[in-house]
């Protein structure tokens, strides 16, 4: 097992056994993050395979600032984004439907176990679960996420609301 400066040295020397180490290492996590954007197991799979294609090929952008877990991390994220990004350009919803949503006190996304909750993120609509993804698991911002995707801030919060009162529907009736 090479030290993480050495495994990222010889992968950019092309060392294939390096790039099997690299994609061994990370890919548990990653496929974790993958799945919690796509709709199934075999687009999560898809959007690994894609985001490390772009490790390996970005990888010497990596200037060692930061995590290097965390740099893949964001490359997969944006691979995802951006397939569904490219897939459907419909995240927009009409704003005045936020007025009409009525957020429960209970937490209930707080009482999913997280095989649960990643199924019922998997079955909401793209533009939810990416808000959703992006905002509550990833910890952007609604003014990021409104840049990332082309969409306005109020199109963001909507979006991240009915995907709470969807899963928090979805609770209900287990």
């Amino acid at each position: 097992m090479l030290d993480e400066k050495t495994l990222i040295r010889e992968c950019l020397k092309q060392n294939q056994s390096a790039q099997t180490e690299l994609y061994s290492s990370f890919s548990g996590k990653m496929f974790g993050i993958c799945l919690r954007y796509a709709k199934n197991r075999m687009d999560a799979e898809d959007l690994l395979h894609e985001g490390f294609l772009k490790v390996l090929t970005n990888l010497k952008k990596y200037r060692g600032e930061g995590s290097f877990e965390g740099w893949i991390r964001r490359i997969m994220i944006n691979t995802s984004i951006n397939f569904y990004r490219t897939k459907t350009s419909n995240f927009m919803v009409d704003i005045d439907d936020i007025f009409d949503l009525e957020i429960s006190d209970v937490d209930a996304i707080s009482k999913m176990t997280e095989k649960e909750l990643i199924s019922q993120i998997q079955e909401l609509p793209d533009g939810y679960r990416i808000i959703f993804n992006m905002y509550v698991i990833e910890g952007y911002k609604h003014k990021d996420i409104a840049e990332i995707l082309n969409i306005s801030e109020s199109t963001s919060k909507t979006q991240l609301l009915k995907a709470k009162k969807s899963l928090q529907q979805k609770l209900k009736e287990k």
